[in-house]
């Protein structure tokens, strides 16, 4: 054993020796080592930070760490990544109840939220519309005896003046296109509403004309759209509860009890809010989060021109004295003896990077108030229509309770696409059973007589004559009446609630249908594991159960880490290949010049394996030191990245880094997979060149020598 060592003291003597005499094919050798090393140092760091933060992202903000659905499900489930309406076709489970006792058995299983995933179009209306339903109520009032007039005349005066933008609209419309533009109904439409004559008569049959100005003149007004929702049915209290990310940013939380939807903040946003406020919003936030200036990007010039000559949504919001008030803060701010509002509203939005953030603020302490910015608002009803699992429409109307964020995630649309309801209205739109509407079916039902007959009779029950009965005209009526009742309240509990008033008992939102469920666990690192035993726990009990973990739920955005990975590890197998032809030829290169060493070694005694072993030590000498060099700078630059973080410059980073900076972290594997690496990759290009040194003799040394 002692021959050994001194064997290899000899051996590692030797080697340090001649890297210090070769010491420029040492540092070329070394720095393509260094380099490799601190990629990989910095790059599998980054890939785990990036890793570990959009496992967040999508764990804490809907995915959960596990999704389970029904097995015999003809699509896949995914839960984030998609912006379709559509919602994929998956099998329900009948029974949450069973299903979440079978799996709160598995021991490492914490919750299990209930889910089911939809989308719908909502129309949204226009603000011609909202100012019509307000004439509308103050009529109404009128009618049922209150003195409303002075708001009558000044919402009619509020009326004309929509009108007269509208029609000034068409006339720039005509005179930018062809005749064809406006078509002569919409003319004509126009030019009604605009006589005085009109207006005179408006006393006369006030709703007849309501009806006129809602079906001829509303529709002309291009700022109405239809809202794109997709939406998440579950138990907004379990929800809130597992996903501790959640948090109420307007309004509150829906009721226990109560049928509700929360918009999504990001949703709220770029959907409902006034279009010109929301370019407005993006500009601020793209200079003040993410250090762009108007002058250097295209988008933010383009926000820019497009609120600057789109203010004709602001314009149809204002009547006579909010025109007034417009004219002369605009006039003020801008130093303008300009008389038409929409000309001083297309100059204060046309922003630089000079006035912008003294406009912004104008824009919100000024006009805002004056404004109606959100279509949808807190508090409002919205009536929400999609095809059932059946093919059929059906519709619910909920409340609007508020709008919801995921802490960290606000300006993220992957994490803020899907808006929340209760469990019960998605049930009921969805097309499955409520225990109200089996209710309402079985009072029905019994109203009308129906009732179950054997196949055997079904032909006498259907067709057979029944004079008697049916010359009971008493009868039919009083069932009509008792259908009536049922109708107005189930059963004549009075006034019929509104469907967004009513409450339910919150037991039925752990029973029933739903379509998947999020699982939180209690050990991440276990999840391969309680996937299994959930399915096992889901056979057992009688279910059918597919587990999928957060990254297949969250389909393409899930797979993206996988993606970045690859590319890692190609382009670090790439550099490395690279360096191992590098590193061999220099080594084959540098073993041909020391021919005469090697003979006179073999002629001194020393054997083929102390060759090879001396080349070996040499370049592992020089991996080892380079690599540690190269690692130690990997280090210090994954430590400088993380002081200062990387900003997300777009939605998608925003998302992938679990917010508005990444800021990477590092571990011992990191460095334990560079130096391990740079290890293999210097023993292999070292065992070419010893191969070819221990094939040198004595007599060949000598033959060199003369």
């Amino acid at each position: 054993m002692r021959g050994y060592i001194d064997t290899l003291k000899v051996i590692v003597l030797i080697a340090f020796r001649n890297l210090f005499a070769s010491w420029l094919k040492t540092l070329i050798v070394g720095g393509i080592i260094l380099f490799g090393s601190m990629l990989v140092v910095v790059g599998t760091a980054l890939v785990d930070s990036v890793d570990a933060s959009m496992s967040r992202s999508i764990i804490g903000s809907v995915a959960g760490h596990i999704q389970v659905y029904n097995a015999k499900s003809a699509d896949e489930l995914v839960v984030m990544g998609g912006f379709q309406l559509d919602a994929a076709d998956l099998a329900q489970i009948d029974d949450f109840k069973g299903m979440r006792e079978a799996l709160l058995t598995v021991p490492n299983v914490k919750a299990v939220v209930p889910m089911g995933l939809s989308g719908a179009m909502v129309p949204s209306g226009n603000i011609v519309d909202v100012v019509l339903e307000k004439l509308r109520n103050l009529i109404r009032r009128q009618q049922a005896g209150e003195d409303v007039s002075a708001a009558i005349e000044s919402q009619k005066e509020h009326v004309r003046q929509i009108v007269g933008v509208l029609a000034t609209d068409m006339a720039n419309v005509g005179k930018l296109l062809t005749d064809k533009a406006v078509s002569p109904e919409e003319l004509a439409a126009i030019h009604r509403a605009s006589d005085a004559g009109f207006w005179n008569e408006f006393d006369k049959d006030p709703l007849a004309t309501l009806e006129f100005l809602e079906n001829r003149i509303a529709p002309l007004a291009s700022d109405a759209d239809m809202l794109f929702l997709r939406y998440m049915g579950t138990d907004l209290a379990a929800f809130a509860q597992a996903f501790d990310r959640m948090k109420i940013v307007d309004g509150t939380t829906v009721p226990p009890g109560k049928r509700g939807f929360l918009f999504s903040k990001w949703v709220y946003e770029e959907q409902v809010k006034l279009k010109t406020a929301h370019r407005l919003d993006q500009i601020h936030d793209a200079i003040l989060k993410r250090g762009k200036t108007i002058a250097g990007d295209l988008d933010l010039q383009r926000w820019v021109k497009q609120n600057a000559t789109e203010v004709k949504e602001i314009m149809l919001q204002l009547d006579r004295q909010q025109t007034a008030m417009f004219r002369g803060k605009l006039q003020k701010e801008l130093a303008s003896h300009e008389d038409d509002v929409s000309k001083l509203l297309a100059e204060f939005f046309r922003v630089d990077d000079g006035n912008i953030m003294g406009r912004y603020k104008f824009f919100y302490d000024e006009l805002a108030p004056s404004l109606t910015l959100y279509r949808v608002r807190v508090g409002d009803t919205l009536t929400i229509k999609a095809f059932t699992k059946s093919g059929y429409v059906q519709s619910v109307n909920v409340r609007v309770y508020g709008t919801f964020a995921f802490e960290g995630l606000e300006d993220s649309p992957m994490a803020g696409v899907l808006n929340l309801m209760d469990l019960v209205s998605f049930r009921e739109l969805y097309g499955f059973s409520t225990p109200e509407r089996e209710r309402e079916i079985q009072a029905l039902k019994a109203v009308a007589g129906f009732k179950d007959i054997d196949r055997d009779s079904a032909e006498a029950e259907l067709f057979g004559a029944r004079p008697a009965e049916a010359a009971q005209p008493e009868k039919a009526a009083s069932a009509t009446s008792d259908a009536d009742a049922i109708l107005r309240g189930l059963g004549g509990r009075g006034k019929r609630v509104k469907l967004e008033d009513e409450t339910y008992d919150p037991a039925q939102l752990g029973q029933g249908v739903v379509l998947n469920a999020a699982v939180i666990v209690k050990n991440p690192r276990l999840i391969r594991q309680t996937m299994k035993d959930i399915e096992a726990a889901g056979t057992k009990s009688g279910f059918t159960l597919r587990a999928i973990d957060w990254q297949k739920a969250s389909g393409l955005v899930g797979q993206f880490v996988t993606m970045i990975r690859a590319v890692l590890y190609i382009s670090v197998l790439i550099i490395f290949a690279v360096a191992l032809v590098i590193i061999n030829n220099a080594l084959v290169m540098a073993t041909l010049e020391r021919i005469a060493e090697f003979g006179t070694l073999r002629a001194v005694g020393a054997q083929r394996r102390f060759l090879l072993g001396m080349l070996v030590v040499e370049t592992l000498a020089v991996g080892a030191l380079f690599g540690g060099i190269g690692s130690a700078l990997g280090v210090g630059v994954v430590a400088i990245m993380r002081f200062v973080g990387i900003p997300a410059s777009n939605d998608t980073l925003y998302f992938l880094f679990s917010g508005p900076r990444l800021h990477p972290g590092l571990s011992p594997i990191n460095v334990t997979i560079a130096l391990t690496i740079v290890l293999l990759v210097s023993g292999a290009s070292s065992l070419y060149p010893g191969f070819l040194a221990m094939r040198v003799s004595p007599r060949q040394a000598m033959q060199s020598d003369e």
